[in-house]
C-alpha cells in the first residue's frame, strides 16, 4: 500500500526549474533534427529532475532508452518544481508555442503537488481537464503519468483523486501510466532522502517501464485520435 503521493516539493527553486523548461535533453541519436520525433515531457519536480543532474532527469534518461530502441527522439523537459496542476495549466500554451513546432507526444505529470496540498480533487480534475482539451484542441498525442492520493488522506479522498487519472484517459482517449512511482516510492534505495522524490536509479526504474509505451505511441501512430490511444 502507498502510504505517500508523490509530488514535487516547494522547497526546490522553481525558477532553476524554469530555466530549464522546455529544453531539450542531450541529443543521443544523430539523425537531422527535423527528423527527429518530438516530445514534451510536461510536469512538475518528477519531472524537471529536482536533486538530480540534468542528464539523470527523466526527459534525459527517457531519450537515451527511445534512443536504445532505435527512435530518434527530443524529448522537451518542460517541468517545473512546485508546480500544481493549476500553475500547469496556466503556462501549457507558453510551453507550446515555445518548441519548434508541435510535438509528436505530450507526456503530462502533475498532481502530486495539489494532494502533497490537500487541494480538492475536483479542482485538480479541472485542470487536468484543461490541458487535456487544449492538447487535443492542437491535434497531440496524450501520455499521462498518473498520481495517487496518500492512504491517510481518507478513504472519500483517496477515491476521488485516484480515480481522476484513468477517468480522464478514458475521456481524452489518451494512454495512461497509473502512478508515476509505481514500485519506486516504496523502495528506500530509490528515493531520495525526502522520501517524495526518486534518485537517479529510482528515474531509471521508472523509465524501464514508462519507455515502452511511449516508444509504441511514437512508433505506430496509426489510429490514434487527436488525443492518443485510449485504453
Amino acid at each position: 500500500m502507498v502510504q505517500l503521493a508523490a509530488g514535487c516539493s516547494g522547497e526546490s527553486a522553481v525558477g532553476e526549474s524554469a530555466q530549464n523548461s522546455a529544453q531539450a535533453a542531450p541529443a543521443t541519436v544523430a539523425q537531422p533534427q527535423e527528423e527527429r520525433k518530438l516530445v514534451l515531457a510536461f510536469g512538475d519536480s518528477l519531472y524537471a529532475g529536482y536533486r538530480l543532474g540534468q542528464d539523470e532527469s527523466f526527459p534525459a534518461v527517457l531519450e537515451r532508452a527511445l534512443a536504445a530502441r532505435g527512435i530518434a527522439a527530443q524529448v522537451a523537459n518542460a517541468g517545473v518544481s512546485g508546480d500544481t496542476t493549476a500553475s500547469g495549466a496556466q503556462r501549457l500554451a507558453f510551453a507550446l508555442d515555445g518548441l519548434d513546432r508541435r510535438p509528436d507526444l505530450a507526456i503530462v505529470g502533475l498532481g502530486g503537488n495539489d494532494v502533497l496540498r490537500g487541494l480538492d480533487p475536483d479542482e485538480t480534475r479541472r485542470n487536468l481537464e484543461a490541458i487535456l482539451a487544449e492538447l487535443q484542441r492542437r491535434e497531440i498525442p496524450v501520455l499521462l503519468t498518473g498520481m495517487l492520493a496518500p492512504r491517510n488522506m481518507g478513504e472519500e479522498y483517496v477515491a476521488r483523486f485516484d480515480a481522476i487519472f484513468p477517468e480522464l484517459a478514458r475521456a481524452y482517449d489518451a494512454e495512461v501510466y497509473p502512478f508515476f512511482l509505481e514500485d519506486v516510492i516504496t523502495r528506500p534505495g530509490l528515493m531520495l532522502d525526502d522520501g517524495i522524490h526518486p534518485n537517479a536509479e529510482g528515474i531509471e526504474a521508472i523509465v524501464e517501464r514508462v519507455a515502452p509505451m511511449v516508444a509504441e505511441q511514437l512508433e505506430d501512430p496509426a489510429g490514434q485520435t487527436p488525443a492518443g490511444r485510449g485504453r
